[in-house]
């Protein structure tokens, strides 16, 4: 069996399952936020009763993210909606925005959209979240309502999208009828080399299979180019798998894995036990490919869609914007790499950074190169950098969104999906790149390959 067989297998309580077959899988976590969580909750109420108890408490994670730091009311009522819900309920791993559990949430436009607008024990992006507040472990199966939700994956995690009816159900009962998809192997050899990044595998993948080429399949990296990656670049790159079509993405259970996870279940006081899966010798694919990664170049996904590849330095487009964040590309390691290259430097167009997580803000505003903090060198580069951690522009969002194109614009972001629309102005146009790809870009106006800023 592959890996994703393996886990959903063992979820199913099966000695062995194959593609195609349907099974009954018992979850170890679902997860929900604000803009699903409340039409999560009406389906689970109206299928199980108004004064139904959810399946599991400690095993629900809620964490509001999206459409949070808006004058929005309804965006803000949706918060509200899953306060009332988690008070009710008794579940204990609910990121609210705000430290008053009686209260309401209602952000504050005097303030401004830079300066840090939540309480102590919000989380930010939900992806990002999970990991950081141990809630991934190898394994398990990993329920969520977005589509995203597949990052888990790089913790040897079946983790998945599911839409607001299934999550009802799962709030109810603990488990969900799956088809077993077939699985796609994608063996990494080699080692990056400089100004590349795992933002470039991925986009180098989708661009090979197509934005539907893994539809209904689980996309599985392994190989000695997987194992030399950190766990922030196998994150990104299984959260990228829905970008293909993928059910999931899977990376191998190693040395790295544990580390990662070990500490931050310790830190959190969550569930510490967990079984990873290995490889069987017997795998069965549907699709192989070898990817050498020292072969690799800055790769851009172009308008309108993630397939639509093309390699940096053969572009000579002009950009309206650029943009840093999400769960994607709004890691502390992001932002790392993307400061190396702009450090010194001065951006020609407008340029919005937002970390993931309130964890990752700390980082970048406590670590100094030098005198001056990772924060103060990207906003003295003109980057306008927020406190506010979350997906902000990465969805769109309402109109007064960090960020958002609120007209026509081309911008190169480090986010993950460039639909029409996907970041505000339904004409606007998303040019997917990796953080150090999207501020070599922010320095000259036009799509740069970073390599030529690194020494």
């Amino acid at each position: 069996m592959t890996l994703t067989e393996k886990l959903l297998a063992r979820a199913a309580g099966k000695s062995s399952v194959s593609a195609g077959d349907n099974v009954w899988v018992n979850a170890d976590t679902l997860m929900t936020h604000d803009v699903c969580g409340p039409g999560t909750i009406g389906v689970f109420k109206r299928e199980f009763g108004a004064n139904a108890k959810v399946w599991d408490p400690e095993r629900i994670v809620i964490i509001p993210d999206h459409y949070i730091f808006t004058a929005d009311s309804k965006s803000n009522r949706n918060v509200d909606i899953l306060r009332e819900f988690v008070k009710e309920q008794g579940i204990p791993y609910f990121y609210d925005v705000i430290d008053d559990p009686e209260g309401t949430w209602k952000f504050d436009t005097k303030q401004g959209l830079l300066n840090r607008q939540f309480g102590s024990r919000y989380a930010g992006v939900c992806h990002t979240a999970l990991p950081q507040k141990g809630h991934t472990r190898p394994g398990e199966v990993l329920f969520g309502t977005d589509s995203h939700t597949c990052m888990a994956g790089a913790f040897n995690q079946f983790a998945t999208g599911i839409g607001n009816t299934d999550a009802g159900f799962v709030m109810g009962t603990g488990k969900l009828l799956l088809k077993v998809p077939e699985t796609m192997h994608f063996r990494l050899e080699g080692r990056l080399q400089p100004g590349v990044m795992a933002k470039d595998i991925i986009l180098h993948c989708i661009g090979e299979v197509g934005f539907d080429g893994a539809t209904y399949r689980a996309m599985q990296f392994d190989g000695e180019g997987a194992a030399s990656l950190a766990m922030d670049d196998r994150m990104t790159i299984a959260n990228m798998a829905i970008e293909a079509g993928g059910k999931n993405g899977i990376f191998e259970f190693d040395a790295k894995t544990a580390e990662y996870v070990d500490a931050r279940v310790r830190l959190n006081g969550t569930r510490r036990t967990y079984e990873p899966v290995e490889r069987d010798k017997d795998e069965t694919f549907v699709f192989e490919t070898v990817i050498d990664l020292s072969k690799l170049e800055p790769t851009i996904a172009c308008h309108p869609d993630p397939g639509n590849r093309r390699l940096a330095k053969e572009m000579d487009l002009k950009l309206d914007r650029a943009y840093i964040g999400s769960c994607t590309g709004g890691k502390t390691s992001d932002f790392i790499e993307f400061a190396q290259v702009i450090r010194g430097r001065s951006v020609k167009i407008d340029t919005f950074g937002v970390p993931a997580t309130p964890e990752i803000v700390r980082d970048l505003q406590s670590t100094y190169w030098g005198n001056r903090t990772v924060w103060q060198v990207l906003t003295d580069a003109g980057v306008q950098m927020t406190e506010n951690a979350g997906c902000s522009a990465c969805l769109g969002g309402p109109v007064d969104t960090f960020g958002r194109m609120n007209e026509p614009l081309k911008c190169i972001s480090a986010t993950n999906r460039n639909f029409p629309g996907r970041m505000g102005h339904k004409e606007s146009q998303v040019f997917l790149a990796s953080p150090a790809t999207v501020a070599a870009s922010a320095l000259t106006g036009k799509v740069t390959d970073p390599r030529e800023y690194l020494s």
